[in-house]
């Protein structure tokens, strides 16, 4: 009978699968921290036989190669991609066997060129099949197009849409459908949804590449809501293709004091794990405050120059920790160095430094005193969000675009705010480290718009 297990990785909104019969196993699409793999393999006992890639991914690092070493499996990849190393290369409507489950190749261009999904099945039972659908075939929507090449996003948009035609006609309604991504990663597009579970049925009813009759109508609206994406994407195909090696998640070396202002002092990144309400309090000057949680590895990694020395400061030995394996996932392999303990005991021989946050409401008031001349309001949310709505007279500049253009923020006291608070936090810490004068508005934006001081 065929039974698949879900591994989520919430902080990227992927989800990596393995596919059994009880006994065999076919992984698909792992994470590099393959300790959760092989977790689920050892508590089931089961024997992995292939670990197959979807594609080759742009949001993460493979833990494929490594685990089909480990594991003595076959990994599996489209023949059409070039990478450096053996693996099986498949067609479209090739067949492979782990122990009672068959698996078949079908092609499914568009997220990227040659990309596959698989249909397993377990044909001495009645289960229902699957197919792992990787970017192709989302809950809800399709994965964007536009990663590959910005030039080719209409090409390769139009693929999704027969790619995802290609499923819906040739599957039967119970086929359970597991995409890699759509669970909030930045590689889905579309009206992508979460959710547990679905089928091809379902998708049928609801996915916009299956409802929407026009194919130029569904490709104009998918490419208009293509939002930015992650800087550290460049970096993923190249070191996928290589054949990335095994994690070292053994703790950081410990950084004392002296050597972590040098650090500062010398323009490296030293990024506090606190959250933003403690790091507003009080911090170590010059760092950088990226709160640890659900985007923590993104914001981190679309903002920190490429190669960039990194140490981190965290509450805990288990904090850091947790930061190393979320890191791992992007290709950001070890820091430099961690340093645990409170600013207080970290800033040496000088003080603290701390900024004001504040809500909508004072902002309000703020602009409403005679001294509004003397600050300015500072909109660090995305193009398309700015778009719909905004404080009027506000500057803007996105977050993912602030070290780049430091020489157009305004001068004086600087209100910076985003949608909720969390990239407000990360630009104030940018701009604080850069010497401005800031105030964190932690506030969400609606609250803004409900008073009528934001539209949209």
């Amino acid at each position: 009978m065929l039974h698949v297990e879900v591994i989520e990785t919430t902080v990227l909104g992927d989800r990596s699968y393995i596919a059994h019969d009880g006994s065999v196993a076919v992984v698909v699409d792992p994470q590099r921290d393959l300790d959760r793999v092989e977790a689920v393999l050892s508590n089931l006992g089961l024997t992995c036989e292939l670990v197959v890639e979807t594609h080759v991914h742009n949001d993460y690092v493979t833990g494929g190669y490594e685990l089909a070493r480990r594991t003595g499996a076959t990994y599996v990849m489209s023949a059409a991609d070039t990478v450096e190393f053996e693996r099986q290369a498949v067609n479209d409507q090739d067949m492979l066997t782990a122990g009672t489950l068959r698996v078949q190749v079908l092609e499914t261009p568009g997220h990227t060129d040659n990309h596959v999904s698989y249909l397993v099945n377990c044909p001495d039972d009645d289960s229902a099949p699957a197919v792992f659908t990787g970017g192709s075939l989302l809950y809800g929507s399709v994965g964007r197009a536009d990663l590959v090449d910005p030039d080719r996003t209409e090409e390769l948009t139009r693929a999704q849409f027969h790619s995802a035609r290609r499923l819906a006609d040739s599957l039967d309604d119970d086929v359970q459908v597991f995409p890699t991504h759509g669970f909030g990663s930045f590689c889905s597009s579309g009206s992508a949804a979460s959710g547990e579970s679905s089928t091809i049925g379902l998708e049928r009813t609801h996915n916009d590449a299956l409802t929407e009759p026009d194919e130029d109508t569904f490709v104009a609206r998918l490419v208009a809501g293509l939002t930015a994406y992650p800087s550290y994407y460049a970096h993923m195909g190249a070191r996928n293709r290589q054949g990335p090696g095994p994690v070292d998640l053994s703790a950081a070396e410990p950084v004392d004091v002296d050597e972590l202002h040098k650090r500062i002092a010398a323009g490296e990144w030293v990024v506090d794990l606190r959250d933003r309400v403690a790091y507003a309090a009080e911090h170590v000057a010059g760092t950088i405050g990226i709160a640890l949680g659900e985007q923590f590895s993104t914001y981190l990694g679309w903002l920190i120059p490429w190669d960039t020395p990194l140490t981190l400061i965290g509450e805990s030995a288990e904090q850091v920790s947790d930061a190393q394996r979320q890191l791992v996932r992007i290709g950001i392999d070890r820091p430099q160095g961690a340093a645990v303990g409170s600013p207080a005991e970290l800033v040496g021989n000088g003080e603290p430094r701390a900024y004001r946050r504040a809500t909508f409401e004072d902002l309000d008031a703020a602009i409403a005193s005679t001294d509004s001349e003397q600050f300015a309001v500072m909109d660090v949310r995305r193009e398309d969000e700015r778009a719909k709505g905004a404080v009027p007279g506000s500057a803007h500049i996105p977050l993912h675009s602030l070290l780049q253009r430091l020489d157009e923020v305004p001068d004086g006291q600087l209100w910076v705010h985003c949608a909720s608070g969390y990239r407000a936090s990360i630009a104030a810490s940018l701009l604080d480290r850069a010497g401005h004068d800031v105030v964190l508005v932690d506030d969400e934006y609606t609250t803004a718009v409900k008073r009528g001081l934001a539209t949209g």
